[in-house]
Parts: C-alpha cells; structure tokens; sequence
C-alpha cells in the first residue's frame, strides 16, 4: 500500500502502537469494524482487550501502524472511543518486528460458507467444513476482516448454484487464501495469483505448501507472479480468464477496472471487494462504463462484495486477449 497521508514520512519497517482506554461497549462496537479508516492508504489494526479481570467496563484499544501516526490518524482514532475524549493517546514505536504479526496473533477463527480460517495450527479444524490455516504474518488476508469473509462467503454461494470455471485469476492475492478458496472449489481450474507486494507472493507460495495447495502452471495448480494489476506478461498470456477476484481498495479497482474487463472473457465474472458502502456506487459505475452488469452483492457490515458479469459483445471486434494498451497499473497499492 502507499503512504499515508496522515502519518510522518518513516521507513517502511517501522512500526507503532497507539493506545487508548475504552469501554466495553465502545470494544463491542469496533469488532471488526475499521471502516473510519478506510479512506486510509496505510489503515491500522484495531485490537481491544480487557485491562482488569475484576473490572468487566474497563477496556483498552490498541491501534497498530505501518509507520508514525499523524495528527489526522489520531483524531480518527479517538473518534471511535468518545469515553476516551479528554485522554492523550499513548504513541509508541514498536521494537523491529512484524506489526501485522503482531496484531494478528491469537486470532479467532472464521466460518464463511464452507470454510474455516485459522491463524493457529493448535485450533481445531471442524468436520465438513474446507479449513485453512493462514498464519498471521507480513500480508493481509487472515480471513477475519469482511472484506475477506464476503469474498470467501461468494465463491461459496457461487459454486452452491452451479457455476464452474476453468481459469481463475485472484489480482492482488495478499495471503493467498481466496485463489486457494477458489481452487477448491474448482479443482480442474488453472489459478493465477499476483499482488504488487513481492512479500505478499512469498507468503502465498509459504501459505501453498502449508496447506497442501500445488504451485505451478497447470490444471488444479496456482501460478504466482508479482505484479502491479494486471500488469505482467505472464498474466496476459494466461488470460482470458473467466474468474477474477479482486479484493483490494475503491481507488486502485476503480483505476484497473479496464484492464481487468480486458483481462475477463465474455459472460467471465468479477468478484470485487475492499470498498466499503459509499463507494459502491462508484466501483460499479466504473465496471458498467466496461461492458459489465451486477449480478450479485453481499453486504457484510459496512464492505460489500460486488459480483459482476461480462456482458457478451457480438461480431469480430470482441476481444480475445488481454488490450496491450490496458497496462493495469494501479501503484502504491496493495492487497488486503
């Protein structure tokens, strides 16, 4: 993701904390809600926490930061505690390791249609159900933010009703989890995984062998590649593809929506997410201006999941591979 903003120019591996009391109500109402955040190229981590046993009110929030919180992220943040209105928050910058690590350990696991996401090798995996294990790590993707369950939730419903595809492609793949989701459920298909983030590529091809997921280039294997969109040879010689998933932000979906649709073959279906319900309409405008219609919309809290289909083009002006002039670049972002 590009910088934000809101925080002092730092180094990348910098990481920070902010802390503020709360109350167990105001805890209640952040669960998994960042959307105050959104507008962010850099969002935190938001993780609430008792801070006496023997006090059940008495909670704190901790907020985790790719880089110096700035004075507009501070506000932002106090906002979501009103209790905490007259309490300096507490800044800190953390010693050199992984923030998302960090944040992320000791996760719940999550359900979503026929999957189960864990973080912790140790949490049991349920009978019936497809589970996964994403180790809180240096990508986004665990599983637990809605933008992730909904698109999980999608693909479920999708293959529940019937639908087959033979060529999936997940653009900006963050830990991996919804190309191997796919995979799944579609076992004969080719799969693609890209993100702009070469760390991300290097923890889905860690989280592929963890979970039993073949990498490669053929039938019922993921190819991986590091990409900004679409923008990658390899990408465009795989292509047309008549799956692709996108779960990454409003702006960087909205600037790749023609390149994607490029990409997509005719009656091929989008699954977008990342935005949240202000920016629907937006997105959507973006894919109609591309020859696509809604087909579907999962609404999860305040971040959608948009399914999309191609509509089909007549004649010989249809096209078969992905527009050279359609680079799908879309910088400074990455994956949730």
């Amino acid at each position: 993701m590009k910088h934000d903003a809101a925080a002092a120019p730092e180094t990348p591996s910098q990481s920070w904390k902010v802390t503020l009391p709360c109350t167990r109500a105001e805890a209640e109402a952040l669960d998994g809600d960042i959307a105050a955040f959104a507008l962010l190229d850099r969002p935190p981590v938001l993780m609430t926490s008792e801070v006496e046993e023997d006090n059940p009110e008495a909670w704190k929030l901790e907020a985790y930061f790719e880089g110096r919180p700035g004075p507009a992220a501070l506000k932002l943040l106090k906002a979501l505690v009103p209790s905490a209105a007259r309490t300096r928050p507490q800044v800190e910058q953390l010693p050199d390791e992984d923030w998302v690590t960090m944040s992320q350990q000791g996760l719940e696991p999550v359900i979503a249609g026929r999957f189960h996401v864990r973080n912790l090798p140790d949490d049991p995996a349920p009978q019936g159900l497809k589970s996964y294990l994403i180790a809180a790590g240096r990508a986004f993707g665990t599983g637990q933010h809605e933008t992730t369950s909904g698109c999980l939730a999608m693909l479920d419903r999708m293959h529940s009703v019937g639908m087959r595809f033979r060529n999936i492609a997940d653009i900006g793949t963050g830990t991996g989890l919804l190309a191997f989701a796919a995979m799944h459920l579609w076992p004969r298909a080719y799969a693609t995984a890209s993100d702009i983030d070469p760390v991300s590529v290097d923890v889905t091809e860690k989280n592929a062998e963890v979970n039993g997921v073949p990498v490669g280039g053929g039938v019922g294997q993921i190819a991986l590649f590091t990409s900004a969109g679409v923008d990658h040879p390899a990408i465009a010689m795989r292509s047309p593809y008549d799956l692709l998933i996108a779960n990454i932000l409003a702006g960087p979906l909205i600037e790749l929506a023609p390149a994607l649709c490029a990409c997509l073959e005719e009656g091929g279906t989008i699954v977008l997410a990342g935005l949240l319900d202000e920016q629907a309409d937006a997105v959507m405008a973006a894919y109609r201006a591309q020859g696509m219609r809604l087909a579907e919309r999962i609404d999860n809290g305040h971040w959608p999941c948009l399914r999309l289909r191609k509509r089909p083009r007549i004649g010989w002006r249809r096209p078969l591979r992905l527009n050279p002039q359609a680079r799908g670049e879309a910088p400074g972002f990455g994956s949730w």
